[in-house]
């Protein structure tokens, strides 16, 4: 029976050392609420650090025997690996990085060799419990190279992958030294989860630029794997919130609140210590309000949560000194014998007293400089029950993109969150409650319990996919079966595409030369008398002739416009005009023009325009111009318009490789009695869509096809070729 591992880098418990004593603690953490369902499960286990460093194994098997019987699993870190892994590469390299704080990064070689190790030192604990058809999922920034690590040990395995933080821009992830690593690492994933839609497509553009993997429809094509790259908002336990609001000791609590502050509006503002949350900006914007508004000077409080974090980090110790005088000079400033505009709290507060002070701040500031999702917003939202209250949020939260009815500011514009303060206060009543109503909608139905359902139902989704492509790929039995009816066979055919099937792309076509290895391999097969070969290629005949024309193989070239039978000459269908190659090549010369690393190659019948070297994202949004721009043409002159690999290719609408491979068929002296065609792009379909029934039809690379079976590389197929040629 397959089980779930949740891998994350901490547990939903944490251990801590009181008076000598180890003391376990439930954790509070969104993450652990929101998998709560899930690893309720008998069937679930969950791996991740004890949050504490144990001193002996003595404590280490105290600390497992406690949490084996709780199916969880401890990975135990030295100080060194937390300094390294955690406080170092995950938090003075990703954090920064992720957040747009680049100047924060500090790129220790050292630290990457922790995370590399303690990366692994996960990997080994999943792969002490887990087997081929377990799900494992993997959560957060700190675990970016476990997804690859995992699948390496288990390849058939399905793999999940959440990150809770920003993913940013590729110009940005392109500073960090080790950044092809790290995605590779998230490579290895079937599902890569993100907050919102924006993380996603930066993922997506990184991949493709950094890697050069493939993106389609939110797919991602990497050697051979397909991954599903999606957004998922994380939210909160909605329901725990509504019921804290109403209970006897949060009443309690807004009445202390109340006393206190008495008549005036409080604006609150609730962060950990970040310099992502944007808490300077925050108070100059209030500064500014109360500057340019000083009827409201003595009626409003802006009550200000600071919890500590990582206050021995110098960036964050002179953060947190920047607040205090920051704080100290508005009140001082603007403050007078009974009221200071800022109660400033740099402490944790218990979550009923949390609860109060959301349930009566009559504005809650959520204007962070980055933020994954940012939570507080929607704990906010959650408290009012009586629908009152109006919050200002940031566009750079992911929370903006759900709860559209706030007020939505650019924190960096500090007289527009000033205004946003304002119109807060002076907003009428009735859009107040119209406005809540609509964000409790979203709170309300989109629950955290809803987001860890809807990411593990996809990810089930995912692996039933990959279940129907296991039934597809290349494995021992099939490749015997492969190697018996080409034995048992007399009159075999091997029809072969060339670029991306026999031999790697290169940047430069001219430069994917047939190197010796492959010679052999193709003289070897053709010495066989009961073997008939056939490249079959889109490449000039030219250039096929000069590679192979000294070979006893046979040539079809252009996509099937060209042929050579062995020992004869070069035929052309005779029936092809060319008069319309003139404008789509001074059409596709103007697209090249205008986009760098395009170039286009003009054949005896067909137009080709490559985009193999043009930036990914510019070479996506040009040949889908060209494409647009192409079909007209095509259909005045009874043309096709092919998109291949990195190329898009103009030829007659009735020639390609499947009319050539039916000639050919047709042809023959004696029915094959054992056919195989390879090929990696779209115009290989039409080969594998005509042949009988019995064939043997092999897709080169991830993707939809009509190929019934799917290797990840060229080098598979020149493995299959060679193992043909074996005897036994």
């Amino acid at each position: 029976m397959s089980k779930t591992i949740i891998v994350s880098n901490r547990l939903p418990v944490r251990w801590t050392r009181e008076e000598d004593e180890l003391c376990m603690h439930e954790s509070e953490g969104g993450l652990a609420t929101g998998l709560s369902a899930i690893f309720s499960q008998d069937d679930t286990l969950w791996i991740g650090w004890p949050g504490m460093v144990a001193t002996d194994e003595i404590e280490k098997k105290q600390i497992e025997d406690q949490l084996i019987p709780k199916r969880i699993v401890p990975v135990f870190l030295n100080e060194e690996q937390i300094k390294g892994y955690y406080e170092g590469f995950s938090n003075e390299i990703l954090w920064p990085i992720f957040h747009y704080i680049s100047t924060y990064s500090n790129y220790e070689s050292a630290y990457w060799e922790h995370y590399v190790k303690v990366n692994q030192l996960f990997c080994d604990q999943i792969l002490a419990h887990a087997k081929e058809d377990d799900i494992v999922w993997i959560h957060d920034y700190q675990l970016l190279l476990l997804p690859m690590m995992v699948r390496k040990a288990l390849p058939d395995i399905t793999i999940g992958f959440f990150l809770h933080i920003p993913f940013p821009s590729q110009e940005l992830f392109r500073l960090i030294p080790w950044r092809e690593d790290l995605l590779k690492g998230l490579m290895g994933a079937d599902l890569l989860g993100f907050q919102t839609y924006d993380d996603v497509r930066h993922l997506v553009s990184s991949a493709s630029r950094i890697l050069g993997a493939h993106a389609h429809a939110g797919k991602l094509e990497y050697e051979g794997r397909t991954l599903i790259v999606e957004s998922f908002p994380i939210s909160i336990d909605t329901e725990k919130f509504v019921q804290l609001a109403k209970s006897t000791e949060v009443a309690l609590q807004k009445e202390r609140i109340r006393e206190t502050f008495e008549d005036q509006r409080i604006l609150l503002s609730v962060d950990r210590l970040d310099y992502s949350k944007g808490i300077l900006q925050r108070l100059m914007a209030y500064e500014t309000f109360l500057e340019d508004n000083p009827q409201y000077h003595r009626q409003v409080v802006l009550y200000m949560i600071v919890v500590p974090s990582r206050d021995n980090v110098p960036q964050y110790e002179m953060l947190k000194n920047q607040i205090d005088r920051e704080v100290g000079r508005i009140n001082a400033e603007w403050g007078e014998m009974d009221w200071q505009p800022v109660a400033y709290f740099y402490q944790s507060f218990p979550i009923t007293e949390l609860a109060a002070i959301y349930a009566m701040a009559d504005v809650c500031l959520v204007t962070p400089m980055r933020d994954g999702m940012n939570l507080v917003c929607k704990e906010y939202v959650a408290s009012r029950s009586d629908q009152a209250g109006v919050l200002i949020l940031s566009e750079m939260a992911g929370a903006s993109h759900e709860l559209v009815d706030a007020l939505i500011i650019n924190p960096t514009n500090i007289s527009e969150s000033a205004q946003a303060i304002r119109s807060a206060l002076e907003m009428p009543e009735k859009e107040v409650h119209n406005r809540m109503r609509a964000l409790q909608r979203v709170v309300v139905r989109f629950n955290v319990h809803v987001w860890s359902e809807s990411f593990f139902d996809k990810l089930k989704e995912v692996r039933q996919m990959q279940e129907r492509r296991k039934t597809k790929r290349m494995n021992i039995f099939l490749e015997q079966k492969i190697k018996t009816n080409y034995r048992k066979a007399n009159n075999r055919l091997l029809l072969l595409d060339y670029d991306g099937t026999l031999v790697g792309f290169q940047q430069e076509p001219e430069m994917a030369t047939p190197d010796p290895a492959l010679n052999e391999l193709l003289d070897a097969l053709m010495a066989d008398p009961k073997n008939q070969v056939v490249i079959i290629s889109g490449r000039m005949h030219e250039q096929l002739e000069a590679w192979f024309g000294d070979k006893n193989i046979r040539l079809i070239a252009e996509h099937g416009v060209w042929s050579k039978e062995i020992g004869k000459r070069w035929e052309v269908r005779s029936e092809l005009s060319n008069l319309w190659q003139a404008q789509i090549l001074e059409l596709m010369n103007i697209f090249a023009d205008r986009t760098p690393g395009a170039r286009v190659e003009q054949k005896s019948h067909s137009i080709a325009w490559h985009y193999r070297k043009v930036q990914t994202d510019l070479g996506m949004i040009r040949s889908g111009e060209l494409v647009d721009s192409l079909r007209d043409y095509a259909a005045s002159f009874g043309l096709q318009v092919l998109e291949g690999n990195k190329v898009i290719e103009v030829r007659h609408a009735g020639i390609n490789k499947g009319t050539a491979v039916l000639d050919l068929l047709s042809s023959a002296k004696k029915p094959y009695d054992f056919i195989l065609a390879a090929g990696d792009d779209r115009t290989d379909e039409d080969i594998f869509s005509i042949l009988p029934a019995d064939a043997l039809s092999v897709k080169v690379g991830a993707g939809n096809s009509n190929a019934r079976i799917f290797v990840p590389s060229h080098r598979e197929i020149r493995r299959l070729l060679q193992s043909l040629l074996i005897k036994e």
